[in-house]
C-alpha cells in the first residue's frame, strides 16, 4: 500500500467513527423529545420504545446504503426512507421545542448532524473503493457501427469478399434484408 491508499484509509476509518459518535449522540439527545411527542397518544408501555420507530427504519436503511455503497451499487429508495425518517425526526423535535428560533435550531441539529455525518460516510466508502468498470456502462452500439460497415465492405481487387447490394454486412456477416422487389409483402 502507498501512502496516499494508507492515508485515505485512515481518514474514512476516523470519519466512520466521528459518524458512529455523532449518531449515538443523536439519537440520546433525540429520545426525549421523541417520547414526550409520543406521550399524549400512545400506551404508556409504548413510549419507552417510542424513538426506535424512528429510528430503526433510519439505521436498517443506512446499512442498506453502507452495503450498496461496498457493492458500487445505487441506493436511491433506501436514501429517500433515510431522508423521510430523518425529516421526522427533525419534525417531531421541533414541535417538542420552546418557539424560539435559537430552541428550534437546538432541537433539529442532532437529526441534521446524523444526516450529514452519514452521508458523507457514505462518500468516504465510494471513494476509498476503485471504480469496478474502467469503461463507461453505457456504450452506443451504433456509434461503432459505421466503422464497422467500413471494414467489411470489399476492396476492388478482392472478389471473394464481395457482398450483393441486397445484403447487409455487419460483423463480417451477412444478412439478408427484406426486399418488396420479390413480390413479398410484410403487414
Amino acid at each position: 500500500m502507498t501512502l496516499l491508499q494508507t492515508g485515505s484509509l485512515f481518514t474514512a476509518a476516523l470519519v466512520a467513527a466521528i459518524a458512529t459518535v455523532v449518531s449515538i449522540l443523536s439519537g440520546l439527545a433525540i429520545c426525549d423529545a421523541l417520547r414526550h411527542s409520543a406521550a399524549p397518544h400512545t400506551a404508556r408501555e409504548v413510549v419507552h420504545w417510542w424513538p426506535l420507530l424512528i429510528y430503526g427504519p433510519w439505521m436498517v436503511a443506512s446499512l442498506s446504503i453502507l452495503r450498496s455503497a461496498l457493492h458500487q451499487r445505487r441506493a436511491l429508495h433506501s436514501w429517500s426512507i433515510v431522508l423521510l425518517f430523518s425529516t421526522l425526526a427533525t419534525l417531531l423535535c421541533i414541535a417538542q421545542a420552546p418557539r424560539t428560533i435559537a430552541a428550534g435550531a437546538a432541537s433539529a441539529l442532532p437529526a441534521v448532524a446524523a444526516l450529514a455525518c452519514f452521508q458523507q460516510l457514505v462518500r468516504q466508502i465510494t471513494l476509498t473503493r476503485p471504480p469496478r468498470q474502467a469503461a463507461p456502462r453505457h456504450r452506443n452500439p451504433s456509434a461503432s457501427a459505421p466503422a464497422q460497415l467500413k471494414q467489411a465492405t470489399p476492396t476492388a481487387g478482392r472478389s471473394s469478399d464481395r457482398v450483393t447490394p441486397d445484403y447487409h454486412t455487419a460483423d463480417n456477416r451477412a444478412v439478408r434484408l427484406p426486399s418488396h422487389s420479390h413480390g413479398q409483402r410484410f403487414g
